[in-house]
């Protein structure tokens, strides 16, 4: 269980780090079955429904970026996002009622690995109250070197930032007067995870080591928080309670909020969708 000193941090720094949440055992089946993935990505040639390619992807040498909706692939990544050690964690952060919204894994290859631009995620899917936090499990050691999360301190108490451009999100933030400068590293070693708030501005870097890098991400949120662009089916979204009972009363709380729309003409994942960016801050940092 998370400490009061560690529950005081997260609301006020806006995330932690926790090691040893998941066994040695756990994470070598998690790598094992990821690189069976890998392994099958060599025949994809562009992205699907289940693979997001690097570019220079190719059979020979497979960069596989992202493995979609990971829960649905296989049910090792179903089974840690049920893990019962992560949910006690979540549950003293956002409440006992646990809802997940969303799953996915970003992988960085050695000196490689697209970097993720500035954003929050509440941006992505803004909500009635912002109970809401995202769970990294390393897969393994996260480091500066290797393209490890970079988070802004206490952003999650602030607005949410502009993530259009042009007139149409693009998924990363694009108010000229954000500046980085106050960024910190978030470094896990490999079976721990790294807990941060929906609003919170964060990004990753590059990989620069010789080490991969392979991050399980969940998303969780209180039960009592709604999607405010809607509930498509009902039996759908009370299907991923985890914990807790589905509820027809909606927690507001008068929290910043700006809506996700439109999109541009191509969609896709967050790599996608950040192409379009014209001023990509950690290009900027690559060519330094």
């Amino acid at each position: 269980m998370l400490s009061p000193k560690q529950i005081e941090s997260y609301h006020s720094r806006g995330y932690i780090a926790v090691e040893n949440v998941l066994t040695q055992a756990e994470i070598e089946e998690l790598r094992r079955v990821t690189d069976e993935f890998v392994e099958k990505s060599r025949s994809v040639t562009q992205h699907d429904e289940v693979f997001d390619l690097e570019p220079g992807h190719t059979p020979e040498t497979p960069k596989l970026r992202r493995l979609k909706s990971p829960t649905r692939q296989h049910a090792v990544y179903d089974r840690t996002l049920r893990h019962p050690r992560i949910l006690d964690l979540v549950g003293q952060l956002i409440g006992p009622a646990i809802r997940y919204n969303g799953d996915k894994l970003n992988m960085k290859s050695p000196e490689f690995g697209s970097p993720v631009e500035w954003h929050q995620d509440f941006a992505f899917y803004p909500h009635t109250n912002d109970d809401l936090l995202a769970v990294g499990v390393a897969m393994d050691d996260m480091t500066q070197e290797n393209g490890c999360l970079l988070v802004i301190p206490g952003s999650h108490r602030g607005p949410i930032y502009d993530h259009h451009q042009n007139g149409v999100f693009i998924g990363a933030v694009t108010d000229s007067r954000f500046q980085p400068e106050s960024a910190v590293p978030v470094e896990v070693p490999a079976g721990g995870i790294s807990l941060h708030h929906a609003r919170l501005l964060h990004g990753s870097a590059p990989n620069r080591s010789k080490r991969p890098r392979r991050l399980l991400l969940f998303q969780y949120c209180a039960v009592d928080a709604w999607p405010l662009l809607g509930v498509p089916d009902w039996n759908a979204f009370n299907a991923c309670i985890l914990r807790g009972e589905p509820t027809r009363e909606p927690r507001l709380t008068p929290i910043p909020i700006r809506i996700p729309r439109p999109y541009p003409e191509r969609s896709g994942s967050i790599y996608e969708v950040q192409t379009y960016l014209e001023k990509p801050f950690f290009a900027k940092a690559q060519s330094r």
